[in-house]
């Protein structure tokens, strides 16, 4: 199967419509049609054969028996990434991306360990028996580790691809899943730079529609993966694990012979990986959101 998205649906999207013109990332040339008012406009043609290559290769990921982290955590793309993610059980990131939620997963896993005993703690029968305060104090505990590990806290294990809105501004997600070789498929707009997107998906990332209807595509993805994965599973008569042999991936060098994906580059000073003491601290922080420039 393929994404059921039209060239006049992008259009109607707005998902056409790149940055200003002075804002541009040079390496997006291969995606863009021309120029109007100042601004950028992408090629919905190759949208829409770049879509169909980037469902393909989640569908094909799920089917083998991996999941996808979808991520996105401007104000645009969080009620779309968390739809879809749930829809299709798949984890998502959808507040704030803690360095270290990838390459350095030990010390995650720790802290939604946590939060899952707390969450144990507050629907035992025990918790009654505590104080005011005590309740109240592993209440604000729990809000606080949900609010940033909430969409992942049933990852037991890497996932096999990760979806991003935006990977400029996600850009130590993007990092850190080329880093570990983990696929990346994304949204890129023209202000982006598509280094270490294996998947490129050019369209405007700061449309509500836009990133709604591309959003959309990749979880029927995710749904078509999970009916091929089940199916195949009755097939081997209901096997009720999925198999742990790691996918062939293969990436999307090429696109209309001109686009291009480029390998991430190395880690740039400064950049510090989260410790479980710092999930705690920064739990509490709010997502910071940002408007696309006029």
């Amino acid at each position: 199967m393929s994404p059921e998205v039209s060239v006049k649906e992008l259009l109607e999207a707005g998902a056409h419509f790149g940055h200003q013109v002075s804002r541009w990332n040079p390496r997006m040339r291969p995606y863009i049609f021309t120029t109007k008012g100042g601004i950028h406009i992408l090629d919905l043609q190759q949208t829409v054969e770049c879509l169909k290559k980037a469902y393909k290769f989640v569908a094909d990921t799920v089917a083998l028996g991996h999941q996808v982290l979808f991520v996105g955590t401007k104000k645009q793309a969080k009620p779309h990434i968390e739809t879809q993610a749930k829809r299709v059980s798949q984890f998502y990131v959808s507040n704030r991306w803690l360095g270290g939620m990838l390459t350095n997963f030990k010390t995650i896993r720790a802290s939604i360990d946590r939060l899952g005993s707390l969450e144990k703690q507050a629907a035992s029968e025990e918790f009654a028996k505590l104080t005011k305060k005590e309740r109240l104090t592993i209440e604000r505990e729990i809000t606080k580790l949900n609010h940033v590990l909430g969409g992942i806290k049933t990852m037991n294990k890497l996932p096999g691809c990760v979806f991003i809105i935006d990977p400029k501004k996600e850009e130590i997600a993007k990092k850190e899943a080329r880093r570990l070789k983990i696929p990346v498929v994304a949204i890129v707009d023209t202000n982006c730079d598509p280094e270490g997107v294996d998947y490129i998906i050019p369209a405007n990332d700061d449309a509500i529609r836009s990133i709604e209807i591309i959003s959309k595509a990749i979880g029927d993805a995710c749904e078509e993966g999970l009916r091929r994965r089940q199916a195949a599973l009755v097939k081997e008569g209901m096997v009720s694990e999925a198999d742990e042999k790691p996918a062939a991936f293969v990436t999307e060098k090429e696109v209309s012979g001109k686009g291009r994906a480029y390998i991430g580059k190395a880690k740039k000073k400064g950049e510090e990986e989260t410790t479980q003491e710092d999930v705690e601290k920064f739990a509490s922080a709010k997502a910071t959101h940002e408007a696309k420039p006029v």
